[in-house]
């Protein structure tokens, strides 16, 4: 192609949609993993489908998908497996633990005890395309045991046992250490279904931020680039926190955080946040100086010193070394154009009347908006119009942008955890909550949500409790946490052992994590100095806790031909009475919630319908009765309500088929010549 056809416009496509194309972005969108690089007739690059790959990821695996040879890469050994494991369907609930929370009542936070592969499952309803920001630290892979499971047959029952939920001997799950064989694999097999999980929770202009270190970032980007499709990698931030003195060929001072967008196309083209620790410490200097110095020439002169003996705190900022009598400034050439092409026009010199230099590629912006910028005082003139003009740009007005590489310090992240916990290593390596709250600011704002499925310490619910109290928002979490047992023979649990046993609590990891919650939002809500701008704002401080558990209602089983007279009785016996006798109102209640996609944290009221109990559930638009009986009456009185969703107990019909059906009848003509979508949902458990 010669010069003049580069610079030709494209023609228009004088053809109707494409349809197939169309299609076909679609179901990238939905499916990124299964388009491929292939050659055409004309021996170009294009993307076609892999059906098999495509019949795979809905279930069907077929035998030619099953026959292919797998390597290592981006087909492991191990990774049909993965998919299989991601269609597994969770019959799980998550159990609500009001006692162990913080303002339950209230609070729209969550914190989830339990195998977070099997939480994600469960999450898939009720957040659904509705979290904003995920940030995982997950196990680097160093060599040291981790404790997620790669072996398929370890699913609920196997964390159920490992947890004491249940009265086996409590088992150990998998391990990973580099005295085993299918060492990347096994860390491939346990991320993939979870980052694969994960992605359907995020909003369409979601991301994700992943730590991570040298031993698995290969990987761990080719995995990205797979689940989430390799257009939508943003950046590998580079995390400088450590100073590295061992006798080492090279200083290992860094780690990275790894960030994909789920749509990169709905995301800002820029990120910026107001918030800015240096922008901060500046103001806060020139607030100090203002008094003192009425002249801003002397002021300035002050203020450049400070900049000079802070100039490593401050490096991003260090050209607002300017003072006017209206703060500190900045000035900056941003009147050039990026480009040949820019707006030509005359700007005169106020004092030598002369035409300032052009810029080489013209203005940035027409006249017009020049002479707004000259009356406003935000033009800063040469000392004569030998000079090209710069924009007057003001400290407080300043934004920062995420920077690909982070300087701060790792110690301070156990440093608050011994603040808080006092003065105990409880955790080996917890992140700094600075750190992520830094980067947080550029994604989440007021309402939305964070997910970490490998919560950890929690310092990532700490820092969005930190940005709440910066500006009164509203910002809500969600941790999951596994509850690894801590083992005395283990050098890094015996201080999370003795915290554990000083304060009276199950020594798993995910107590001490919940302590950690609980004392960072004494600090916020008592200690801190923020707490009348907390308060103002009627600010989250809680959490709710939950926990995996089985299901409160048995699932009738498939019996095979050789099942044996007393298997059969056992599933007759079910069938009769499913719901678990032990299980209280409550933990029915929230099990129904989540599987009808409502969240944990919807508001529920208790109202009476017919002289009959229910709980209404955002507003009314789920209504669950409880009650071991129902009549007529309740039927016809909730129809009228006309929810989006009715639930009721099977038992509670007490053997009537006659009402059962009158019941469905009665919500079918209620239905009737309504779209789909305004239906009322009649369901019975």
């Amino acid at each position: 192609m010669n010069d003049i056809s580069r610079k030709l416009p494209v023609p228009l496509d004088g053809g109707a949609l494409d349809i197939a194309a169309d299609k076909r972005a679609l179901l990238r969108d939905l499916f990124p993993s299964v388009f491929t690089e292939t050659k055409n007739d004309h021996d170009e690059l294009v993307f076609s489908v892999d059906f098999e790959r495509l019949k795979a990821e809905l279930g069907a695996f077929t035998e030619v998908f099953e026959s292919r040879r797998e390597r290592y890469g981006m087909d492991w050994p191990g990774k049909k497996d993965c998919l299989k494991t991601i269609q597994h369907r969770s019959y799980a609930t998550l159990k609500p633990v009001p006692e162990e929370s913080v303002r339950w009542d209230s609070s729209d936070n969550l914190f989830i005890e339990g195998d977070n592969l099997e939480v994600l499952k469960l999450l898939q309803k009720s957040y659904y395309g509705k979290v904003k920001m995920i940030y995982i630290d997950p196990p680097y892979n160093t060599g040291n045991e981790f404790i997620y499971p790669d072996n398929y047959s370890e699913s609920l029952e196997t964390y159920l046992a490992y947890a004491k939920l249940t009265d086996e001997e409590g088992k150990r799950f998998a391990t990973n250490t580099a005295s085993e064989g299918r060492f990347h694999t096994k860390w491939l097999n346990m991320m993939y279904p979870r980052l694969y999980l994960a992605r359907n929770l995020l909003t369409e202009d979601g991301t994700i931020f992943v730590s991570i270190d040298e031993h698995e970032i290969e990987n761990l980007n080719r995995l990205m680039d797979e689940i989430y499709g390799e257009s939508n990698r943003i950046a590998t931030i580079v995390w400088k926190g450590a100073t590295d003195n061992n006798p080492t060929r090279v200083a290992v001072e860094h780690e990275y955080i790894v960030c994909f967008a789920k749509d990169i196309s709905r995301c800002p083209a820029v990120w910026k946040s107001r918030v800015s620790d240096a922008k901060d410490m500046m103001l806060a200097k020139y607030e100090e100086l203002r008094p003192v110095y009425s002249s801003p020439g002397v002021i300035q002169e002050h203020f450049r010193r400070f900049i000079k003996d802070n100039s490593e705190s401050l490096a991003s900022i260090t050209h607002y070394n300017l003072v006017d009598n209206d703060g500190v400034y900045t000035g900056s050439r941003k009147v050039h154009n990026p480009k040949p092409g820019g707006y030509v026009y005359r700007v005169e010199h106020p004092e030598t009347g002369e035409n300032c230099v052009l810029p080489a590629n013209g203005y940035r912006f027409p006249e017009e908006r020049m002479k707004e910028l000259i009356q406003q005082k935000k033009i800063i003139f040469g000392d004569d119009h030998t000079q090209i003009v710069q924009i007057k740009e003001y400290l407080k007005d300043f934004e920062e942008k995420l920077s690909s590489v982070i300087h701060l310090d790792s110690r301070a992240g156990a440093n608050e955890i011994g603040r808080l916990l006092g003065n105990r290593k409880v955790f080996t390596n917890p992140k700094p909550y600075e750190l992520l709250a830094y980067i947080f600011d550029f994604q989440l704002d007021n309402g939305d949500i964070l997910l970490d499925f490998f919560a950890g310490s929690c310092a990532s619910a700490q820092a969005v409790m930190d940005l709440n109290a910066r500006d009164g928002a509203k910002r809500k979490f969600i941790m999951v946490q596994l509850p690894e047992r801590l083992d005395a023979s283990v050098k890094e649990h015996k201080e999370g052992l003795s915290f554990c046993r000083d304060n009276g609590l199950p020594e798993n990891i995910a107590e001490i994590s919940k302590s950690r919650l609980r004392r960072a939002l004494d600090r916020y809500s008592g200690e801190d100095a923020r707490q009348a701008e907390l308060t103002s704002s009627d600010a989250d401080l809680g959490f709710r806790v939950f926990k995996l558990d089985k299901s409160n209602f048995r699932r009738w089983q498939q019996i095979g031909a050789n099942a044996t007279v007393d298997q059969i009785a056992e599933q007759l016996e079910l069938h009769v009475e499913h719901v678990d006798p032990s299980a209280s109102q409550e933990a029915l209640l929230f099990e129904i919630l989540l599987k009808a996609g409502f969240r944990p944290t919807a508001k529920v009221e208790t109202v009476e319908m017919a002289d009959l109990p229910l709980y209404s559930v955002a507003s009314g638009a789920l209504l669950i009765c409880l009650a071991h009986r129902i009549t007529k009456e309740l039927i016809d009185a909730v129809a009228a309500a006309e929810p989006m969703h009715f639930f009721c107990l099977d038992s509670a019909f007490g053997g009537n088929d006659q009402l059962k059906a009158n019941a469905v009848q009665t919500f079918a003509a209620r239905n009737q010549g309504r779209e789909k979508a305004s239906q009322i949902v009649f369901r019975t458990v």
